[in-house]
Formats: structure tokens, sequence, C-alpha cells
């Protein structure tokens, strides 16, 4: 049995290899032929490198397409519509009139690099890159947003909807699976750090909270649509989920919480009033606490793509020596791949864990009523 058990484990290290090695190795090749040029450069005969630093950062950055793959100069897409107000008027088009980024429309195009790389802009009279007044298009971003909050809303439909049906029976199928998660959250989380009188109220907010973030960093690290976008790795997103949690925490915050800010026990008397420095401590704690939730979900999740992407880079900076030191190199990339993978799975949980956690115990802090001996 432990052999069969075995030869089991490494038939299926050697199928998932496989799969990554077609499924990520061809597709990124043939997107890496769109930046390579077959073309001799007349100058100095020699072969347009790709530009690793720039793919890299084509990933990990918005765009107003959703890129499937290329064949040559044939690119596969989704046109997603582009929204904008400028110069006191508003446009609305497709973003295939763009030309996945090769043409300009009523003079606006997609920088190519500097501060606004990935953006749309426009040259001024001084010929400087100015971006519109508001740019409110449904880039890929946004898009995936869209997909992974109606993911969330279709799977905890069916779930409701399979509790009412087999009420006072056993989980089945789906509801096995998300059963522990929903009580990890509720009991371990929530209870917790909020208080068993209180937490109710904000249990809706950190479910939805948990599980957007879970699905939103699963379904990123699939390469293929509907996957393959970075949503938590942008720091938009984590910023507006850190904001709501910040107002949800001020709004909560009752007498004893305000109280302790501006007139902390504990503390000589000299560092609160002549010397206000733990109020202003206290008062820059109100701001910083959001601040790092939004930095630490979105630095995890975009040096993971950022790293994974290099990994697979690899395999077009040691293909100019040739194509077989390229297959070569892209057994050991794909192997780092793999893993990289399977530990984003990990850091997906983790990730939205510690953002739900975090929320909770500002929740905690801001509802404490302390207890008199």
């Amino acid at each position: 049995m432990l052999a069969m058990a075995r030869k089991t484990i490494v038939n299926q290290v050697i199928t998932l290899f496989l799969f990554f090695s077609f499924f990520c190795v061809v597709p990124l090749n043939l997107v890496a032929g769109n930046h390579t040029s077959s073309s001799t450069d007349k100058d100095h005969g020699k072969k347009e490198e790709p530009n690793i630093g720039k793919m890299i950062m084509e990933h990990v950055t918005d765009s107003y397409e959703w890129h499937f793959f290329s064949v040559g100069e044939h690119h596969v897409s989704l046109s997603l519509p582009v929204i904008l107000y400028d110069q006191g008027h508003w446009m609305v088009f497709s973003s295939s009139r763009l030309e996945h980024g090769q043409a300009s429309y009523k003079g606006y195009y997609v920088a190519d690099g500097g501060p606004n790389i990935g953006k749309l802009v426009r040259k001024d009279a001084d010929g400087k890159e100015v971006p519109p007044q508001l740019d409110i298009s449904i880039t890929k971003t946004v898009f995936a947003i869209f997909l992974d909050a109606l993911l969330v809303i279709i799977i905890f439909l069916s779930i409701a909807k399979s509790y009412r049906k087999r009420k006072g029976q056993a989980p089945k199928g789906l509801q096995s699976f998300m059963e522990p998660l929903v009580l990890f959250i509720r009991d371990d989380v929530a209870k917790d750090s909020i208080g068993e009188e209180k937490y109710e109220r904000y249990l809706p907010y950190l479910m939805t909270l948990f599980f957007f973030i879970l699905f939103s960093n699963l379904v990123g690290i699939f390469p293929f649509f509907p996957g393959g976008a970075n949503v938590t790795g942008n720091i938009a997103v984590t910023g507006i989920m850190a904001l709501f949690t910040f107002v949800i925490t001020t709004v909560s915050g009752n007498k004893h919480y305000w109280k302790d800010i501006f007139n902390t026990p504990g503390v000589p008397w000299w560092l609160k009033f002549p010397i206000p420095l733990m109020p202003f401590v206290e008062v820059m704690g109100i701001f910083t606490k959001p601040f790092v939730l939004m930095v630490r979900l979105f630095a995890n999740m975009v040096s993971g793509h950022i790293v994974l992407a290099g990994f697979i880079s690899l395999i077009f900076i040691f293909g100019k020596f040739g194509v077989g030191m390229a297959y070569g190199v892209s057994v050991f990339s794909i192997a780092f791949a793999i893993f990289l993978d399977l530990l984003e799975v990990l850091i997906a949980f983790i990730q939205a864990y510690v953002f739900v956690l975090l929320s909770a115990l500002y929740f905690g802090m801001a509802t404490e009523v302390p207890n008199h001996h």
C-alpha cells in the first residue's frame, strides 16, 4: 500500500509538471514571440531582445483589455469599454480602437513607460503626457472584481439553498468544504476578537471580506480566463477594503475607545498634556492601521506575481543563447513555478485570514468596554 501511495504521488507530480509545461511554457513562448522581433537590426545586426522588465510590469499592472494569447502578430483578447471624462466632455469607446496599445484614439494612447505606464494619456501643448481628468473604464481588474463577486454570490446562494433543502442533515458536497471556513471565521475570528455579545453585527462584513479576498487570490493564480487578474495586487482595491474597515472602526468607536486615545491609561501625565506625545501617537495609529492593512495585502500578492513572472522569464533570457538552452532552463523554471504556485495557494488563505483578523481586532478594540473591579 505504501509503494502504491508513493507511485500515485509521483504520477501526480509528473502530471502536474507536464500540465504546467504545456499550458504555461507554450503560451508564454507564443507571447514572447510578440515581444521579440524576428527582423534584424540594421545598425547592429542583432535580433531584438525581449524586454523582460516590461513583460513583468504588463503582467502585474491593470489593462484596458483581457489578453488571452498571441500567435505571431495576431492577438486574441477581450476588448473592454473605455469611459473617460476629459476637456469638458465624455468619451466611451471600445479598447479595440487602441489596437492592443499600438494605436491612439482621438489623441489618447496607452503610456508605454514612466509613472503613467499602462494608463491612457494624451500629450498637452508642451508634449507632456497628461492623464484624463476622470477614467472610470471597465478595466481588467474591474471586470475581474465583478466576476469574483458574482462567483461569491453564486456559491453562497447555492449553499443557502442546499441548507434549506437538507435542513438538519449533515453537509454534503460544496457545503462540507465551505462550512468549516464559515465556522472558523465566526468562532475563531469574530467571536474571539470582538466578543460574543457584539460579533454578529460585524460578521456579514467579515465573511464577505474573507471570501472575496480568498476567491480573488485563488482565481488570480489560475493563468487562464477568468483567472490571471491581479485583483488584490492592485493597491486601489486593497485601499478601498482598508477604507471600509477604517470607517466601520471609527463609527463603531465608543467613548472608552476615544478616551483611551486622547487620555491613554498607564502613561505618565507629562506625556499626555504638557507634551502630547501619546495622544499624537494614538491618533496616528488610527490611520496607520488601515494603511498597514492596505499595503500588506497588496505587497504580498503583487510580489508573488512578480517572482513567478521572473522565473518564467528565465526561459526567454536564456533563449537568446539557443532553443535548446531555453528548453533546458524551462525544466527548472517550471519546477520553481509549480512550487511557487502551490505556495501562492497557501498565501491566498493566509492573507485573507490576516486581513479579516486584523479588521476584527480593530472592531473589538473600538467596542471594548473595560471591566472595573
